[in-house]
């Protein structure tokens, strides 16, 4: 049983509607939620009416009932997007409905699913969403993603562990991650986690390096150059509005977008990657011309291949992001087999679609402008972890000047 479990629940509710949305009064929050998540789901409610929301639209769903799905629906349903889904997100977008949603399926919940099924859904599902999240990553809207834990979930991250121990156990470690104590005070804590974030952001977008250079034992050697008059940003966010909130938590990175045909070299993972429940490990990426030439994995590199090849923007970079080796994930010493987590114990770069917020007016530019501007398009999105302990990053100024961002797997500065 975890200690104080109910005022830790209660803690965590409030910080993700308090701090990841920050619900202003009037707005109406969406909340995307699994049927195994109800006592969360309602505290979170419960926290948004605190905040003066107008009403908070809920909607469930069930992993057995998406796996069966996947597995058992006429083959025709991949080929096409209901009417009714699209309707829904689009009623959120016109309300700009602050949006929270909970990460905890199985890791495996697609494993042995038809990968032409889940390529034929996210092809139909993307243009039919696009306007939906095109705005979301452009920051139109407070948008927050967070963790609730599953059983199978649980059990995977704790193999040695069963049932309400599993369970327990990582609940525990989400609790940790996220600085939930169960003292109240985690709204304190992150705000002051943002602004420490914020002053290593003020200096990265001083510096508007032209390019940085990754190294490690590993055999990375990779450089990696920057759009012009690209934005740094870590932990919160701000609406058109000037409304704060914090997209993921937990967060402990600092991200931009690269320029789409900027990567050149070679990487090297620095941890396991779960693709559509699928293990992808020790594997590296070859660039030239920012593109993805070449991949090669020790497990699971027809699933990494697949992601890649989802359509062109998904050969290229789209995010570059910055974690300390000694961060609050890391030194919990598991892997999460989910990106949230697993993606802020490491530095990681993505493949596929780059936020428009990365470029200085990028919010309002429409995907011509965009790519001019340096940045990448896609349907989607992967993280993938390259941080090691003896990481070196050193970024290059326009004047030519090299300077230290990485030594050793944590900031310079």
């Amino acid at each position: 049983m975890v200690k104080d479990f109910k005022a830790k629940l209660r803690e965590y509710a409030h910080l993700l509607v308090e701090v990841g949305l920050n619900v202003q009064p009037g707005q109406t929050p969406s909340i995307e939620s699994n049927v195994e998540f109800v006592d969360l789901t309602r505290s979170c409610v419960a926290a948004c009416y605190d905040c003066g929301a107008r009403e908070v639209v809920v909607y469930y769903g069930d992993d057995s009932i998406t796996r069966e799905g996947f597995l058992r629906a006429d083959a025709a349903v991949f080929d096409e997007y209901p009417s009714y889904m699209k309707a829904r997100v689009d009623w959120y977008l016109e309300r700009k409905s602050p949006r929270l949603s909970f990460t905890g399926s199985n890791p495996e919940l697609l494993k042995g699913v038809d990968p032409d099924r889940i390529q034929a859904r996210r092809r139909v599902a993307g243009p039919a969403t696009k306007p939906y999240f095109d705005a979301m990553t452009a920051n139109r809207f407070q948008w927050c993603g967070s963790a609730h834990p599953t059983l199978a979930w649980a059990e995977k991250v704790f193999p040695g562990k069963t049932g309400q121990e599993a369970i327990d156990a990582l609940w525990d470690a989400i609790f940790t991650v996220c600085r939930v104590t169960g003292d109240g005070k985690a709204v304190e804590r992150w705000k002051a986690h943002a602004a420490a974030t914020g002053r290593r952001v003020a200096l990265l977008n001083g510096y508007q390096f032209r390019s940085l250079h990754y190294t490690n034992a590993l055999g990375t050697d990779l450089t990696i150059r920057l759009p012009e008059d690209h934005v740094w940003a870590g932990v919160s966010d701000h609406t058109p509005e000037g409304v704060e909130f914090v997209a993921n938590i937990p967060t402990e990175e600092v991200f931009t977008a690269p320029r789409w045909d900027g990567a050149e070299g070679r990487v090297y993972s620095a941890l396991p990657l779960s693709v559509d429940g699928n293990l992808v490990d020790d594997f590296y990426l070859d660039f030239a011309q920012g593109r993805i030439v070449d991949v090669h994995a020790g497990q699971g590199e027809e699933f990494l291949r697949r992601a890649i090849d989802t359509d062109e923007g998904s050969h290229y970079l789209g995010e570059v992001a910055l974690v300390p080796y000694d961060s609050p994930i890391r030194n919990t010493g598991l892997l999460f087999f989910n990106t949230l987590f697993d993606e802020n114990a490491s530095c990681h770069l993505a493949f596929g679609e780059a936020y428009p917020s990365c470029v200085k007016g990028g919010e309002d530019m429409d995907e011509g402008h965009r790519k001019a501007a340096g940045l990448n398009t896609s349907m989607t999105h992967i993280d993938f972890m390259v941080g090691t302990r003896d990481l070196s990053i050193v970024g290059t100024t326009h004047d030519g000047r090299e300077i230290p961002v990485f030594v050793d797997g944590d900031f310079a500065f």
